[in-house]
């Protein structure tokens, strides 16, 4: 008895499909985790600007991603809004804002 043919194509195309589905649901939760943090009210250029800090920190010093993570996860652990009420003292917002994220990235926090 003969075995079934695979559709490659189809396999293939349902792979795309849900690796775009994937790409659209990162994307509508960074943008729910930009609102969350308080981050929407940098201006785009100075948020961009701490992302890049960011990573071109976690390069320089991978230890630094440490206190980020536990920073992180104790926002999501507290609440979104205790989170950012319990974020260090100089933060806009009381979140990571400027001086959070930000400071961290360019090497004055942390």
């Amino acid at each position: 008895m003969a075995r079934k043919p695979r559709d490659f194509d189809s396999e293939l195309q349902a792979l795309m499909d849900r690796a775009k589905k994937l790409k659209g649901q990162k994307t509508t939760q960074l943008g729910e985790l930009v609102q969350v943090t308080g981050a929407d009210a940098l201006p785009v250029e100075a948020l961009a600007g701490a992302l890049l800090a960011a990573v071109e920190q976690s390069r320089k010093r991978p230890d630094a991603v440490k206190g980020w993570t536990e920073r992180g996860e104790a926002f999501f652990r507290d609440g979104k809004r205790g989170g950012r009420e319990k974020a260090g003292p100089g933060d806009a917002a009381g979140g990571a804002g400027a001086n959070g994220a930000g400071a961290a990235a360019a090497g004055t926090g942390d």
